[in-house]
């Protein structure tokens, strides 16, 4: 059974996305290989200048825009967790807008934190950003890194909700 996965990392500047196909056998005593495959991998970007409702509005346009394009079967997002206290408050502004709109294309989703994400990839929830993307690489079959670190992120959190699933 083939699903795909959208990853969300959420942010006010850059909102990272990244989507994989997944194909699990429907029958898990048939011993085939679960497989994971990279669909694509972007970011949503604000201008630090422009004013915050409007940056908002281009987050909730275009996420919905992406989604009409790539129909995710669920998508996995990144949860808060306390970085700098300064820029806290406009990241959780944005990842409402990104509930939001999941909510008005009824999509399922799943949410896990940093740590979570770490662990799922490396083995330790403490691991190095770097760390974290060499296993993205690596789980997708990838000679390279994805770039920006916000779209590898969000691969992260897909390929974290393909394990779990």
């Amino acid at each position: 059974m083939e699903i795909k996965i959208l990853g969300l990392d959420p942010g006010i500047a850059i909102v990272g996305f990244g989507t994989i196909i997944c194909d699990r056998p429907q029958d898990i005593s048939a011993n085939k290989i679960n497989s994971i495959g990279l669909e694509d991998f972007g970011v949503i970007r604000t201008k630090a200048k422009t004013p915050l409702g409007d940056r908002l509005n281009i987050i909730y346009d275009d996420l919905h825009i992406l989604i009409d394009e790539i129909k995710p079967d669920l998508v996995a997002v990144e949860k808060l967790f306390f970085y700098r206290m300064s820029n806290i408050i406009n990241v959780a502004q944005a990842r409402g807008v990104l509930m939001l709109v999941l909510g008005q294309e009824k999509l399922p989703y799943v949410e896990f934190t940093p740590p979570e994400i770490k662990k799922a990839l490396t083995g330790h929830g403490n691991a190095p950003k770097i760390e974290v993307q060499e296993a993205v690489a690596k789980e997708l079959s990838l000679d390279f890194i994805p770039r920006p670190d916000d779209a590898a992120d969000a691969l992260a959190i897909a390929i974290t909700a393909f394990f779990n699933y």
